[in-house]
């Protein structure tokens, strides 16, 4: 089964390609950072100007243009759908259930004041308990379950102010 990968070019553009598409890709490397890539039987010279790997963040320059690219494997794919992508979680005001399951659990209520990380509630998934954290300092508006509830994906759960 081939991995998908997703790349984001310049934040604008979207692409996806498989790790097969990168195998048949035709590209010679010229030197650490240089590539002569054959597409449509056309030539590119391909240069890669900075590097990030951690970030998976890339500037790379072909026929004098340049690109910023972002790939994204179906891990970070899957983190980012279940809303707990790194930086995205300052600006989120709602908690949603990130699978189907039962609440076993609420430790906050309505006027509360919690922390980044405090534990909110305990949702029970495939035998599983998945402790539901803050995902920023704030006060609590309205919480929406109560011990017990059968939730679905993406119902919301608790509302910041």
């Amino acid at each position: 089964m081939s991995k998908v990968f997703k790349a984001t070019v310049n934040n604008s553009i979207e692409f996806e390609f498989t790790d097969s598409d990168i195998s048949n890709l035709d590209a010679l490397k010229t030197s650490d950072y240089s590539y002569h890539i054959l597409q449509n039987n056309k030539s590119y010279k391909a240069e890669i100007l900075e590097a990030n790997f951690n970030n998976k963040s890339y500037k790379v320059k072909v026929k004098n243009n340049t690109y910023n690219i972002n790939i994204h494997n179906d891990l970070d794919v899957l983190i980012n759908e279940m809303g707990f992508a790194l930086g995205a979680s300052k600006h989120i005001n709602t908690i949603n259930a990130p699978m189907p399951g039962l609440i076993l659990e609420i430790n906050t209520e309505a006027g509360q004041e919690v922390k980044e990380n405090d534990s909110l509630l305990i949702l029970e998934a495939m035998k599983m308990e998945n402790i539901i954290t803050s995902p920023r300092d704030g006060k609590i508006k309205t919480v929406l379950v109560k011990k017990g509830d059968a939730v679905e994906k993406n119902q919301l759960l608790i509302e910041f102010e």
